[in-house]
């Protein structure tokens, strides 16, 4: 069968095997080479050549931030990796999450260059899926000195009460009234979004806050399989004006307060000797960010202005960034703002680039949208994040079964 994508408001149905192989593969070529350029000195920010991760664990690995982080760690240092994530396998005639593709493709290419890589799909929430990756650790002499988490879900089971919530993108006080785009039509629409109540509020912190996160880091911690020195980080968003109103004044903004939250608990918690930090990303295409309103204008008017300026990184950029820049450099501090979170959005929300992007949104039009921001480079960065418009896939090809790999 021949595979074309399946798109519904702004989310991919499906997914292309070859194209979510060649865009892991593509990932870690850029991440060698980032390497040798560090190793001989080529990249400015960069700071320490030659040291790094040894035993990372990424909770949430098959897909954007997650993916990109394991990729910079195990083929940029060699560290060994154990990833955890929320997988759908194919089946004969029918295509899998991308990130089942992904993970067997990191695997692969892992075993072949001789780096140690585990792969754990299930409920990352649940208990049963930390005490299977202290099992990992401990059966391979494993102490991990960096733990990401970078899960990104609509709903959450708590393992002590079996309870399930749900996460709401909403605003507080008001309704929110704003405009956003079609990425595939350049249209521009108003959409408006009711205000969250209290139990959405609850609920949303309790999947996206940091509850989870603290549990992982605590049980981890208490098995004996993290470093004294381990270091964890967690990922956020921040935004512009823009976006306030409904996702960092809003509920999603409340949870990701109380991420920063845990970050400064763990800091200062007895069963954990290591560092804890959030960081604070800059705005990409993801599965996760393709469906909140509004970004899409957003994103399509920054990549127009960060390209023109050299400065657009996409997820593989940025996670190379965090480590050789940010969590490994030659004075060996990592540099944090005043609120100890790690700014990957530094060139984002430089005032010259977000002045650019405020002339810029307010003349974008349904009728000009096509000419005067990046929507080519949003719609390639959706599709390639399930596997389409993957340059050097052919798309017209049959694909015999969709369950091989």
């Amino acid at each position: 069968m021949v595979i074309k994508p399946m798109v519904r408001s702004n989310i991919c149905l499906n997914a292309h095997p070859a194209g979510c192989k060649k865009e892991v593969e593509d990932q870690i070529a850029y991440t060698k080479k980032r390497a040798q350029e560090r190793k001989a000195g080529k990249i400015a920010e960069a700071g320490v050549k030659n040291a790094g991760p040894k035993n990372v664990l990424v909770v949430g690995c098959s897909t954007g931030y997650g993916l990109a982080t394991r990729i910079a760690a195990g083929f940029g240092y060699g560290a060994k990796t154990v990833g955890v994530s929320f997988e759908k396998a194919p089946k004969e005639k029918r295509p899998g999450t991308p990130g089942w593709y992904n993970n067997r493709t990191f695997d692969a290419i892992a075993k072949k260059d001789g780096i140690f890589s585990t792969t754990l799909e299930g409920d990352a929430f649940g208990d049963a899926m930390k005490q299977d990756i202290i099992k990992i650790a401990n059966d391979n002499d494993i102490k991990f000195d960096v733990v990401i988490y970078s899960l990104a879900s609509p709903v959450r089971v708590d393992p002590e009460t079996g309870v399930m919530y749900k996460s709401v993108l909403k605003p507080f006080g008001k309704t929110f009234s704003g405009t956003t785009m079609d990425p595939f039509t350049g249209e521009l629409s108003t959409i408006s979004a009711e205000p969250a109540n209290e139990d959405e509020a609850a609920q949303t912190v309790k999947v996206m806050g940091g509850e989870d996160w603290e549990r992982w880091i605590s049980q981890l911690s208490k098995a004996g399989v993290l470093t004294d020195d381990c270091t964890t980080v967690a990922y956020s968003y921040i935004g512009p004006e823009a976006t306030q109103a409904l996702y960092r004044k809003g509920t999603i903004g409340k949870a990701k307060e109380h991420l920063e939250a845990t970050a400064n608990k763990m800091n200062k918690a007895d069963f954990f000797s290591g560092k804890a930090f959030v960081s604070v990303n800059k705005a990409v295409v993801t599965r996760s960010s393709a469906v909140i309103p509004v970004i899409p204008l957003y994103i399509t008017s920054l990549f127009k202005i960060m390209k023109e300026e050299g400065t657009h990184e996409g997820c593989i950029e940025q996670m190379n960034r965090l480590m050789d820049s940010k969590l490994y450099r030659d004075d060996n501090t990592i540099p944090v703002d005043e609120n100890n979170r790690i700014r990957l959005d530094d060139w984002e929300m430089n005032p010259e680039v977000q002045a650019k992007v405020d002339a810029l949104m307010p003349k974008v039009t349904s009728e000009n949208s096509k000419d005067i921001v990046d929507l080519e480079g949003f719609r390639h960065d959706f599709l390639a994040t399930s596997g389409f418009d993957i340059a050097g896939v052919d798309y017209d090809a049959d694909v015999a079964r969709c369950d091989e790999f």
